[in-house]
């Protein structure tokens, strides 16, 4: 049996009990350069009325794949902090761009281009909603609720599940979801999904830039539920080969004119010039996308791109309400569980404005 580091909670509850003296914890966050999470903290004086009152920091960056060894410091500016549900209080978890010290942002620093992306772009109001599906692992990489050494039975019970023989993890489900509301993410639900041991949670709707930073900022508090736990969070498309459904982070999308009087014009029109560059979104949707984007399970071949109304094997799907009405969004089903939000919201953005 593998070691499980879950945390004394009992214990550490005396101590986080504790006077803070009037300072403040910040844990400073920020993605690295494999796509996945660190943090670090450090004390401030005062809360902060303001992101632009937080200092910036810095850490190795030869250590976390984003910088050489002979010249490893990469610096952390804050772009967005929230509540730290963790430590409760006035503490916070603040998010970060990572910049060179040369004065341009790292490499994996793609929320500085998606930025600029939504500046140009603020005036078509961009809202987006991500449904983030995830699977959860025991420590011995066996997929949480399936049996040693073989498999539960097939798909159908689990989704939206109820019952101790189809739902697996819901306490962490329902910790993080009260984790998200306290922090201030935009969370608007969970379900439990279509394999079991996978779940999944929407964020949104959120507008422009605010779609990345509070997707990534809830996945920090995923893993540091499940840590809590002994669990462990895996974002992988395809965790499980063969007749499972992979994970997706499937990206509702629309701008004022989708959502006005008339705006299934819009969202036709939009739907064409992502079409035209289905290759460069598949570039940014995701790592091992090919493996999940097979023209099953629910999903469009990664090499076809195609749209349809209410047809959950399509690349966009328009749901079947906002057809009837006439306006309202789209739904890209091709994002992979483990996308960076900042890249796919810049490039449907791009594609359907410019």
């Amino acid at each position: 049996m593998a070691y499980v580091n879950k945390s004394n909670t009992e214990t550490l509850k005396k101590y986080l009990a504790l006077d803070q003296g009037g300072k403040i914890q910040a844990e400073y966050i920020w993605i690295d350069g494999d796509g996945g999470i660190r943090g670090k903290t450090t004390t401030l004086d005062k809360y902060p009325e303001d992101v632009s009152e937080l200092k910036e920091w810095n850490y190795d960056g030869s250590s976390t794949n984003q910088a050489p060894g002979d010249n490893s410091d990469v610096l952390l500016r804050p772009a967005a902090f929230f509540k730290d549900p963790f430590r409760g209080g006035n503490n916070i978890i603040v998010l970060n761009e990572c910049w060179n010290n040369d004065g341009t942002p790292n490499r994996t620093n793609y929320r500085h281009s998606c930025a600029k992306v939504m500046d140009t772009f603020a005036e078509a109001i961009p809202w987006f909603g991500i449904e983030q599906e995830y699977t959860l692992f025991d420590t011995d990489g066996q997929v949480l609720g399936w049996p040693k050494g073989g498999f539960p039975g097939p798909q159908g019970p689990y989704y939206c599940s109820v019952g101790a023989s189809n739902a697996f993890g819901r306490d962490i489900v329902e910790a993080h979801y009260r984790a998200c509301l306290y922090a201030g993410i935009k969370i608007s639900g969970v379900n439990a999904e279509v394999m079991p041991g996978q779940w999944e949670f929407q964020v949104g709707p959120c507008v422009g830039i605010e779609m990345g930073d509070h997707l990534w900022v809830s996945r920090y508090l995923l893993h540091r539920v499940a840590e809590d736990f002994g669990v462990v969070v895996s974002f992988h498309p395809k965790p499980i080969p063969g007749d499972w459904n992979g994970a997706g982070c499937h990206t509702n999308y629309s701008t004022l004119a989708m959502r006005e009087e008339g705006g299934i014009k819009a969202i036709h029109e939009a739907i064409e010039k992502m079409a035209e560059k289905h290759a460069d979104h598949i570039a940014v949707y995701g790592e091992d996308n090919d493996k999940r984007l097979t023209g099953h399970h629910e999903t469009g071949h990664i090499s076809q791109f195609s749209s349809g109304v209410a047809n959950r094997g399509a690349s966009i799907r328009i749901p079947r309400h906002v057809a009837a009405e006439g306006k309202g969004y789209l739904e890209d089903r091709r994002p992979a569980s483990n996308i960076d939000p900042y890249r796919v919201t810049e490039i449907i953005v791009t594609s359907s404005l410019s």
